[in-house]
C-alpha cells in the first residue's frame, strides 16, 4: 500500500530528490529491509553510491544507451519467458564506481556487485519499431528530395546544412540511422550525400522492445525483480486515474495550496485503487479492478414512473438482472444487489 508523498518545486530535477526522499522515508518509517525502486530519470552513479554506502537495496532503470554494453547478451537465445510476450534474463558483473569516487577496497567488493536484468517485451517491440519507422521514412524521403533538388538547382551549402539539421532535429529518434554530408561542388553550390548507417539500423532492430534494469538484490529471481520494478507503472497510473476512471480533468494550478490539494486527491485515488485491487485479488478475480468495475458498470438501476388517471404517479425502482458473468463476480466479491424489482436489460 502507498505510504505517503512529497511535493517539490516545479523546476526540481528528479535526480536531485533521491537523498531527500530516502532520508525522509527512513525518518518517518524507520530503516527496515526496504528496496528502493526508481525509474531511470532518478538514477545517477552518485545516487547509487549513496544507497550502497547506507546498506540500502535498490532496483532501478537504466538509460537506453547502457543497453549497448549488453549487445552480446541480447543476441543470445537463453531468454526466460515469465509471461506471454515478455522475456527476461539475468547478467551479473561488478558495478563500475563513479568517476569521482575512490576505488573500493577488497572488503567492499562483495557488496558492490550488481545484477542486470535484461527485459524484452513483444508489445513494446512493435511500438518502438512503429515509432522508428515513421521518422526513418520521413528522413529518407526528405533527403532524397533535397539531394535531387541540389543537383538541379544552385543552392547555398549553409542553407542546405541548416535544413538538414532541422530535419534531423525534428526526427531525433531516427536521426542516428543516417550519415549526411553537405559538400561544395566545383561551382561552390551544395551537393548532398547521405547513407544509412547499417550497424545502427541493425542495432535498432535487435534492441527494439528491450530495456535494462540494474539492482544489488542478488538473491531474487529475475521474475521477482521485474515484478518489483513494474510496480512503478502502477504508481504512475495513479495520476492518470483522475482523467480516466475518476473522469476529473487536471487543472494548471498556480498556488501551492491548490497544487497540494490536487496531489492529495491523486494520492487518495491511488490508495483507493490499491485497496480495490487487494479486494479483487483476495476474491480470486484478479488484481485489476478496472476490468471488474467495467463489467459491473453494465448493471443499471432506474425509476419507472406510471401516471394514473387520478393524477398520482406510481414510482417503482428497478434494477437490471445480472448476467452469468456479473453474478459470478458478485458472488466472488461477496456483494448482493438491493432486493428490489429486477428486470432484463
Amino acid at each position: 500500500m502507498p505510504l505517503g508523498y512529497e511535493l517539490f518545486a516545479g523546476n526540481t530535477a528528479d535526480v536531485t530528490t533521491v537523498e531527500h526522499i530516502v532520508q525522509t522515508m527512513e525518518k518517518r518509517y524507520g530503516r527496515s529491509d526496504r528496496i528502493w525502486v526508481m525509474d531511470r530519470g532518478m538514477v545517477s552513479e552518485a545516487n547509487l553510491d549513496f544507497l550502497i554506502k547506507g546498506g540500502r537495496r535498490y532496483i532501478v532503470g537504466t538509460p537506453k544507451s547502457m543497453l549497448k554494453q549488453f549487445e552480446a547478451e541480447v543476441l543470445k537465445e537463453d531468454w526466460h519467458t515469465i509471461r506471454n510476450g515478455l522475456q527476461v534474463k539475468l547478467c551479473r558483473r561488478p558495478r563500475e564506481a563513479a568517476d569521482d569516487q575512490t576505488e573500493a577496497t577488497a572488503d567492499d567488493a562483495g557488496s558492490d556487485d550488481e545484477v542486470f536484468i535484461l527485459c524484452r517485451s513483444r508489445d513494446r517491440s512493435k511500438k518502438e519499431e512503429a515509432m522508428m519507422a515513421r521518422p526513418e521514412k520521413r528522413i529518407e524521403e526528405q533527403l532524397t528530395r533535397m539531394a535531387a533538388r541540389c543537383e538541379k538547382q544552385k543552392r547555398d551549402p549553409m542553407k542546405v546544412d541548416r535544413e538538414i539539421g532541422r530535419l534531423l532535429g525534428q526526427n531525433t529518434r531516427a536521426a542516428r540511422l543516417f550519415e549526411v554530408k553537405v559538400n561544395k561542388r566545383e561551382d561552390g553550390f551544395a551537393h548532398v550525400e547521405w547513407k544509412k548507417i547499417e550497424a545502427a539500423r541493425d542495432w535498432a532492430t535487435i534492441s527494439a522492445g528491450c530495456y535494462l534494469l540494474r539492482s544489488n538484490v542478488t538473491d531474487w529471481s529475475h521474475e521477482d525483480l521485474w515484478k518489483a520494478y513494474i510496480q512503478l507503472t502502477q504508481a504512475e497510473a495513479a495520476f492518470c486515474i483522475q482523467k480516466s476512471d475518476l473522469k476529473i480533468r487536471p487543472i494548471w494550478h498556480q498556488k501551492e495550496d491548490r497544487v497540494g490539494a490536487h496531489i492529495f486527491v491523486c494520492f487518495l485515488a491511488y490508495v483507493l485503487w490499491k485497496t480495490l485491487g487487494q479486494i479483487c485479488d483476495r476474491a480470486g478475480v484478479g488484481s485489476e479492478p478496472r476490468r471488474v468495475l467495467a463489467e459491473l458498470s453494465e448493471l443499471r438501476m432506474m425509476d419507472v414512473v406510471l401516471p394514473t388517471r387520478d393524477g398520482i404517479d406510481l414510482r417503482r425502482r428497478c434494477i437490471s438482472t445480472p448476467n452469468e458473468h456479473q453474478q459470478i463476480l458478485l458472488d466472488q466479491l461477496g456483494l448482493k444487489l438491493p432486493k428490489i424489482n429486477q428486470t432484463q436489460m
